[in-house]
């Protein structure tokens, strides 16, 4: 088992260094997301770059590269805490990308994604805070900073065995949205506008 534990970990990190943004960028001849808009590979700043399709398409595969590597390893009989950690080594392939020279997004979708094979109501929880707080604000990082600090209450309340995976996976992500949270305190945050 401990042979295939590392193999599950090393294959979701693997998975998550594929840039969804990147490729769907390039696949719709639109500028790297990594250099434009708000340099983040991301489907908010791709649907800044190019609209709903292209973000919906980079949203659906970063939520897979989470969703899938958890699912296969939850049927292969893995125990709760490594699930979680497979979880996070997909959302760190994601932050830092081994095809991409080491410069990924911050793993919002991903983390989502890895969370509803073991904990659906609870993705959906997260899904209908981040709606609310971004329907309110237009703030995409503020919906989820408040998403994710919340999740590890969520996470005890529902799921209480992966507490400690999704504290480690919000932290991740809050320590990725440091310059987000920097522009909030300022106020130079962007709003993301709407783009039909």
């Amino acid at each position: 088992m401990g042979a295939l534990i590392i193999l599950a970990i090393i294959s979701a990190y693997l998975f998550g260094s594929i840039s969804s943004a990147v490729l769907i960028c390039r696949l719709f001849g639109l500028p790297d997301p990594r250099t434009s808009g708000s340099n983040n590979p991301g489907a908010t700043n791709v649907y800044r770059l190019g609209g709903k399709i292209p973000a919906a398409l980079t949203l659906w595969f970063d939520v897979l590269k989470g969703m899938i590597p958890v699912w296969g390893s939850y049927f292969l009989g893995i125990e709760p805490f490594y699930l979680g950690i497979i979880a996070v080594a997909a959302c760190l392939g994601h932050i830092f990308p081994l095809y991409f020279h080491f410069r990924g997004g911050k793993a919002v979708a991903t983390a989502l994604g890895a969370m509803f094979p073991v904990a659906w109501e609870m993705a959906l929880l997260l899904i209908a805070t981040w709606l609310v707080v971004f329907r309110i604000s237009r703030v995409s990082s503020l919906a989820a900073l408040v998403t994710v600090s919340l999740a590890p209450f969520y996470a005890f309340w529902i799921k209480p065995q992966y507490t400690v995976p999704v504290i480690m996976i919000s932290v991740l992500i809050m320590w990725r949205h440091q310059s987000n949270i920097v522009r909030l305190r300022s106020g130079q945050e962007q709003r993301t506008r709407r783009n039909d």
